[in-house]
């Protein structure tokens, strides 16, 4: 397998499966070690404070079993840093490598997901991952396709998010539809940070969340899930960054994100509705603000990008979520080995909707990928002081 490290400077590397352990939990060794998800994060100076309690609040917010809208499954999620950091939680400039062991593995788990392991879970990734690996491929919870996967990114995101608190810049994500319900448009930075998750939906429209809770409520006893649209707002980035042609910063955001497995399409700004408005509509009008002494836009219907490059307005993403695709209700597939059509109900644990877990997620993957593009950019500037101006000139 291959393509399991994203960035260019600022680099970060995950393994581990859904159920990884689950076979070496009866040797001799700590329970910690059974196995688990791990990333390394290469790239992080020397001098930064790495407080554990800030990767594990990010961990926190998409831990399992937390809410009537998760998946039962309770793990901890506990991070342990085992490099790169000395005393006092300092970077030292060395790769920091994050453990987050898994706990749920029973014997029952692994048993009933094994039961499956001949057969098609539909809206899953079991089928191409047999035609890629064969029998090989861990089939258990889903192996490395499962959601379970996502932890090792969000603790990775951590590092990223301590660094780009330093340098002003704040990511934050939020719930703005589930199944057809919807909150109401344009919601501001402001008022998504003054709501942050003040509900188990993280949806700042407080009223709409109470509807969306009661829609998926109702989908969830009836076996069922749902999807949704997360929001993401990125306040602080500074004009400049970004390349021009393959690595435009929609392009590499576009890459973090969708390579998020529940993620079917994404948007910057006025995304598709660009396409029903006149130049004159679509256009961004600049303008120079005295009090701030540079540039800004009286809209921002470009999300805060222009021909690649941030603009310095906020960045703003809308990205679609899928149904969860493991449901309680039975569903016509195919017995790969025995080249049959059958009808099963796959009972096994699952969230009702995928949304409620998967914004952090999104937060994680974005401050990856500005940061990196952060590092690129500055390289690019300090082997070119000859420039004028500067990009906080105007």
């Amino acid at each position: 397998m291959v393509g399991n490290t994203f960035g260019r400077i600022f680099r970060v590397t995950t393994c581990g499966e859904s159920y990884a352990g689950g076979y070496r939990k009866h040797l001799n060794i700590p329970k910690e070690l059974y196995g688990g998800l791990m990333a390394i994060v290469d790239g992080v100076p020397p001098g930064i404070k790495i407080s554990p309690s800030v990767i594990q609040e990010e961990l926190d917010k998409r831990r399992p079993g937390r809410t009537a809208f998760d998946t039962p499954r309770k793990e901890s999620d506990r991070v342990y840093i085992f490099s790169g950091v000395m005393e006092d939680d300092i970077s030292t400039g060395a790769p920091i490598g994050l453990i987050i062991p898994n706990e749920v593995i029973e014997d029952e788990h692994l048993s009933k997901h094994k039961s499956y392991s001949e057969v098609i879970r539909p809206g899953q990734a079991g089928y191409t991952f047999f035609k890629k690996y064969g029998q090989f491929a861990d089939n258990i919870g889903a192996g490395r396709a499962s959601g379970r996967e996502t932890a090792a990114r969000v603790a990775a995101g951590a590092i990223a998010k301590i660094i780009l608190d330093n340098l002003g810049i704040d990511v934050i994500a939020f719930i703005t539809e589930i199944h057809g319900v919807k909150a109401r448009k344009n919601i501001t930075y402001e008022n998504a940070k003054i709501n942050y998750r003040k509900n188990e939906l993280n949806c700042p429209d407080l009223e709409k969340a109470k509807e969306m809770m009661e829609e998926l409520s109702k989908i969830k006893k009836e076996g069922d899930s749902a999807g949704g649209v997360v929001e993401i707002i990125a306040r602080g980035v500074p004009a400049g960054i970004g390349e021009p042609v393959f690595d435009k910063l929609q392009a590499t955001l576009s890459h973090a994100i969708m390579s998020i497995g529940a993620v079917k399409g994404i948007e910057f700004g006025d995304g598709f509705g660009h396409t029903s408005l006149k130049g004159s509509q679509s256009n961004d009008i600049p303008y120079y603000d005295e009090k701030m002494q540079k540039v800004r836009f009286k809209t921002n219907r470009a999300g805060g990008m222009l021909g690649g490059i941030s603009n310095g307005e906020d960045i703003r993403i809308r990205v679609a979520i899928k149904p969860t695709p493991t449901i309680s209700i039975p569903q016509d597939t195919v017995n790969m080995y025995e080249r049959k059509n059958i009808n099963v109900a796959f009972n096994t644990r699952n969230d009702p909707s995928i949304c409620p877990r998967v914004y952090p997620v999104c937060e994680a993957m974005t401050r990856i990928a500005l940061l990196d593009a952060l590092y690129v950019a500055k390289g690019y500037r300090a082997m070119s002081s000859n420039i004028e101006p500067h990009w906080d000139d105007i």
